[in-house]
C-alpha cells in the first residue's frame, strides 16, 4: 500500500488531514479549532508522504517528527500519525487500539472538558453557580475542571488583581499575561474555591486550570492555601498553553512545597522533552495532547514512561473536536493505571454531531465512554453532508 496524496481542508474551524492511497482506504486526523491557520503546515508535508506506505507508521513519522515543535506546531505532525493509525487499523480490520498493545480497559473516563457555558460573571457566586451547572449536565462528571486566575477573565475583571502588563484584545489564542498577584487577587481566587467546593462537596472532585503566568512564590502560597480542599490538580501554573518551554527545575520545587498535585504537559512535543519533567518528579500529572505531542503512540510512550515514575496521566484534549475524540478514546484505552481521564472535546458546531459517523447519541455515561469497535480511530465524515461546510478550495477533499 502507497500514500497517493495528503489533503487538508478547513471544516467549520477545524483543519482536517485526509491521507489516501493506492488501495482505496485513506485515514483522517484533527487539528484543534483554535488553530485553523495550520492548514498550509500540513500541507508543507506533502511530499514526504507520497509513496510511503502508511501502515509502516513509526518508519513514516521518522521522515516528519523533528518538523514539529511545541503546540502550536506539533499539530500538524500529530494529526497526520493520526490518519496513519486510522489506515493501519483499517488496513488489518481493527480498531487503533488493538495496533498499540490492546486494551486495558473497556470503557475510558472523562471529565467535563469542552462541557461549559458562559459564566455569568467572576465572581464566588459566579463559579458557585457555574458548577452546579456542570453538576446537572446528563454526563454526570466525576470531576469538572475551571479556570481561574491567568486561564480565566479574572485577572481583567478584578481590580488590582496582578502588578505584571494586562494584554487588552491582544488578537489571537494563547497571549500570556505574567505577573506577582496581589493580596485582594489571591483572596478573591481562594474565595472562588471555598464557593465552589461548598457546591461541590466530595461528590464531584475539583480541578483547577491556573495559567500560565504565576511567580514560583505565589504558586508555592496558593497551593498550600489550597490544600484542605484535597483538590485534583492545580494546571499549568508556570508554564503550559503555548509557553515553548518546560521549567522542570520551577515544577520540582512547587511540586515538592506541597501536597497539592501540580500538573502540567499540555503544550509539549515529543517524549524527550517530557524526559525532566518525569524523571525529576517535577510533578504530581501530566497532561500531554494526542493533537499536539506528537500523535498518539507519542502519548502512549510518555505515559509509560510516567507510570515507571509514579506520575499521573490526565490527558488533554478539550478543543480536538470528535474525530480527536477518536483518537483519544484509542489511546487511552491502553494506558497504564496511572490514567486517571482526558478532558472530553465535543462539537465545535452543532452540525458536527450530523457528519461525523460512529459515535453514540449519548457519548458520555457517568462519565465514561465505550470503546470505539470500527476499525482505525473508529469514526468518519459524511463526505456528502460535510461538502456544504467546504471552502470552493477544498471541494476535491473528499475524491
Amino acid at each position: 500500500m502507497k500514500i497517493t496524496d495528503l489533503r487538508c481542508a478547513v471544516i467549520g474551524k477545524h483543519p482536517i488531514v485526509r491521507i489516501v492511497t493506492d488501495e482505496g482506504l485513506y485515514g483522517l486526523g484533527e487539528v484543534e479549532f483554535t488553530k485553523t491557520y495550520l492548514k498550509p503546515w500540513v500541507l508543507h508535508f506533502r511530499e514526504a508522504l507520497i509513496g510511503e506506505d502508511p501502515t509502516d507508521v513509526e518508519r513514516v513519522m521518522l521522515k516528519i517528527r523533528q518538523r514539529g515543535s511545541f503546540k502550536p506546531y506539533g499539530a500538524a505532525v500529530s494529526a497526520i500519525e493520526h490518519a496513519l493509525w486510522d489506515i493501519a487499523g483499517k488496513a488489518a480490520g481493527v480498531p487503533a487500539y488493538k495496533l498499540l498493545g490492546g486494551k486495558v480497559r473497556d470503557k475510558v473516563r472523562v471529565y467535563n472538558g469542552s462541557i461549559r457555558q458562559k459564566r455569568t460573571g467572576d465572581r464566588p457566586e459566579d463559579y458557585a453557580a457555574d458548577v452546579k451547572w456542570m453538576m446537572e449536565q446528563p454526563q454526570n462528571f466525576f470531576m469538572i475542571k475551571q479556570g481561574i486566575s491567568f486561564h480565566s477573565n479574572m485577572k481583567d475583571t478584578i481590580e488590582g488583581f496582578h502588578y505584571g502588563v494586562t494584554q487588552k484584545k491582544a488578537g489571537y489564542h494563547g497571549a500570556m499575561d505574567q505577573g506577582v498577584i496581589s493580596e485582594r487577587g489571591f483572596n478573591h481566587m481562594l474565595d472562588c474555591v471555598a464557593a465552589m467546593k461548598e457546591v461541590l462537596g466530595d461528590k464531584v472532585s475539583l480541578a483547577l486550570d491556573c495559567g500560565p503566568g504565576w511567580m514560583l512564590p505565589d504558586a508555592i502560597k496558593f497551593a498550600r492555601a489550597v490544600e484542605k480542599y484535597n483538590l485534583m490538580w492545580l494546571e499549568d501554573m508556570l508554564t503550559g498553553d503555548y509557553v515553548p518551554w518546560v521549567n522542570p527545575q520551577a515544577y520540582r520545587e512547587l511540586t515538592t512545597s506541597t501536597s497539592t498535585p501540580i500538573h502540567t504537559g499540555e503544550q509539549i512535543y515529543l517524549r524527550h522533552n517530557f524526559k525532566e519533567l518525569i524523571e525529576t518528579q517535577a510533578v504530581r500529572v501530566i497532561g500531554p495532547d494526542p493533537a499536539d505531542i506528537g500523535g498518539i503512540a507519542e502519548l502512549k510512550w510518555v505515559a509509560e514512561h510516567a507510570y515507571m515514575h509514579s506520575i499521573l496521566m490526565a490527558p488533554h484534549g478539550t478543543a480536538n473536536g470528535l474525530l480527536g475524540l477518536g483518537a483519544l478514546i484509542n489511546v487511552c484505552a491502553t494506558l497504564p493505571a496511572n490514567y486517571v481521564a482526558f478532558e472530553y472535546p465535543s462539537a465545535s458546531d452543532p452540525w458536527w454531531n450530523d457528519i461525523v459517523i460512529g459515535l453514540p447519541k449519548q457519548v458520555v455515561k457517568d462519565s465514561m465512554i465505550d470503546l470505539l469497535e470500527a476499525p482505525g480511530l473508529g469514526l468518519d465524515i459524511d463526505a456528502q453532508g460535510a461538502k456544504k461546510y467546504l471552502l470552493e478550495e477544498d471541494t476535491g477533499f473528499f475524491d
